[in-house]
């Protein structure tokens, strides 16, 4: 039977049926295009962090004819007030760069890493100093505490990789920590260590190896957004010092000359920002490709995009 005219709502209560676009950045499925151009970006990246210096003249010799020249075909990203050309001071920056925040992700990964180990197979008790220290680090804001031991440490990009090291290390201890607790518990753990296999071969060969493919994707993204703290603390003068061409120094010795030579901090900041989201991105593919329920949420909403 129809629904009579009476039952029926009003047309100005029935909402119209349009589609749903979603803001940019919010990824609700696969995007083959966003996929190709992370895995690109950052492919091109690391290629020009391994290749790019090899062919670089001497970014440091300064030609004071030549300085403070705006974009051209001689010099595509301009030349700084020295007359050094700022496209290959960031593409030698790029290693310098890129090569400082993998240190640092594997430097904390490291450490972070080994307390996780110590703090399972441990004593309840050291288990519980490990554990309160890691919170009591972790209470610290991140970035005054790196400010802190870089000052502490002196000026300089070894200080300030050493700063993120001190501060990165928590946040991947207690994460893993969790993770190695939960794996601990799995049956073939139990049926191993009632053959008498010993703790510390079932941590080294099989439980670690199956819990570190968990963290294998924060760390990823937390490459470009260690870039991007090298980046920040070099520019407050904390971390590397000009004439280096780590960018974050290229874009704090431009601050003079903003409004009478913006290439000079432009495309070095732009260099930052690429990579940045590049890396970030990559993390987040990496996360829905390795994790089978995001997959199967993305294969299911089938590529609707912001």
């Amino acid at each position: 039977m129809s629904v009579s005219a009476a039952q029926a709502p009003p047309a100005h209560q029935v909402p119209p049926r349009r589609k749903v676009r979603l803001s940019w950045g919010v990824r609700r499925g696969p995007s083959p295009v966003l996929d190709t151009v992370t895995l690109v970006l950052a492919a091109v990246i690391v290629l020009v962090a391994l290749v790019g210096p090899l062919f670089a003249p001497d970014v440091y010799a300064s030609h004071i004819a030549e300085a403070a020249h705006g974009p051209s075909a001689a010099h595509w990203f301009g030349t700084d007030d020295q007359g050094r050309d700022v496209a290959w001071r960031i593409v030698v920056g790029c290693r310098d760069t890129l090569l400082s925040a993998v240190l640092v992700v594997a430097g904390y990964a490291l450490v972070g890493t080994g307390v996780a180990v110590v703090a399972t197979l441990g004593p309840r008790w050291l288990r519980e100093v490990l554990m309160r220290f890691t919170d009591v680090v972790l209470a610290f804001p991140g970035m005054i505490f790196a400010l802190a031991v870089a000052a502490a440490l002196g000026s300089g990009l070894d200080s300030v990789m050493i700063a993120l090291v001190a501060t990165g290390w928590p946040m991947t201890a207690r994460l893993l920590r969790g993770v190695l607790a939960e794996t601990m518990t799995l049956p073939f753990v139990e049926g191993a260590r009632t053959l008498g296999v010993s703790r510390t071969r079932l941590m080294l060969r099989h439980v670690l190896p199956n819990s570190l493919p968990v963290l294998w994707v924060k760390w990823a993204g937390d490459i470009g957004n260690t870039v991007l703290v090298i980046g920040a603390l070099s520019f407050i003068g904390t971390g590397a010092q000009p004439p280096s061409t780590e960018w974050g120094a290229m874009v704090s010795g431009a601050k003079g000359f903003v409004s009478t030579a913006w290439w000079m901090a432009l495309f070095p900041g732009l260099a930052i920002a690429v990579t940045t989201a590049a890396f970030g991105l990559l993390g987040d593919l990496l996360n829905v490709r390795s994790d089978p329920a995001l997959r199967r949420r993305a294969n299911a909403v089938g590529g609707v995009r912001a």
